[in-house]
């Protein structure tokens, strides 16, 4: 019972809430004691608060998931974890993580409770309506975002990351959907509603605009941002971003995945190898050049 309520919990995706690390790595206060320890309560705030919408989330979707070809082995569908057990797991967690993270920062703690709300409205419904899900999911990523600042207490973070982190994550989102269809075949609307309201062309469609203005604007970042180097060498990042992307959209498109982006990053060697050379690159330069 134990491994399925550790399972449920999706320690995995835990990786989504890295994210925090934005504002203290490109405010340059990486190494600064302070900054960082909160930042990583912080983080940890955050998987706890993440791992509570996954129950939630898992017993809202419980009768759903039995028919899905592979959601069906997930502890709750499966009867592992006992549905009682979830449900005071959740409500614990939610209550413990709230306070925890006020006591925090007080910013930090309604940035919090606003993802709780919106990924629990998700959870509920909007992950039915057609656009607003992948944007929901979109908006998770930059709430991850926005709660490491209060903690860093920002001096040089640039708005433009907020933008591609928004564009980058409605790519991995419609590429998630991309999946599901592929997977689910005719049986895609019993899974999700919204999925009868996608096509593989229109996502197709979609996922080539979010990419082409990911790169956009993140090129324009890399040399308009008023605090980075005056020499533009934040540019050589450029490549890594551009390879990242396409080599995500190869695993989606030729290889047949996207459906989890968390277990690709956590399983594909190239992809990962292009983040840690992208993340070096952007230390190096931030903080040595």
């Amino acid at each position: 019972m134990l491994a399925g309520l550790l399972r449920t919990m999706r320690p995995k995706q835990w990786i989504k809430n890295g994210f925090i690390f934005i504002p203290v790595v490109f405010d340059e206060k990486l190494f600064w004691v302070k900054p960082f320890t909160k930042t990583l309560a912080g983080f940890f705030l955050l998987c706890m608060i993440s791992s509570a919408i996954y129950l939630i989330n898992d017993l809202t979707d419980i009768e759903k998931d039995r028919q899905h070809p592979t959601k069906r082995k997930r502890p709750l569908p499966s009867g592992q974890l006992p549905v009682h057990v979830a449900q005071i797991t959740a409500v614990l967690l939610t209550a413990i993580t709230l306070v925890l993270s006020f006591a925090l920062d007080i910013w930090f703690g309604t940035i919090t409770s606003g993802y709780f709300i919106i990924q629990l409205a998700y959870s509920l419904r909007l992950k039915n309506v057609v656009i607003i899900d992948v944007m929901i999911i979109a908006a998770g990523f930059v709430l991850r975002v926005a709660a490491g600042v209060p903690l860093v207490e920002v001096e040089r973070f640039s708005p433009w990351l907020y933008v591609f982190t928004t564009l980058l994550a409605l790519f991995l989102g419609l590429g998630k959907r991309r999946a599901e269809i592929v997977l689910l075949q005719h049986n895609a609307s019993n899974h999700r509603a919204s999925l009868n309201d996608y096509s593989l062309p229109y996502l197709d469609e979609m996922i080539t605009v979010v990419v082409s203005a990911a790169i956009v604007v993140y090129s324009l970042y890399t040399f308009t941002a008023v605090n980075l180097p005056t020499n533009h060498t934040m540019m050589l990042t450029i490549p890594f971003v551009i390879y990242g992307m396409f080599r995500y959209l190869y695993l989606i498109h030729i290889k047949g995945e996207g459906g989890a982006p968390d277990e690709i990053a956590l399983r594909d060697r190239p992809l990962q190898a292009t983040v840690v050379l992208c993340g070096i690159t952007a230390i190096a330069v931030l903080y040595f050049f």
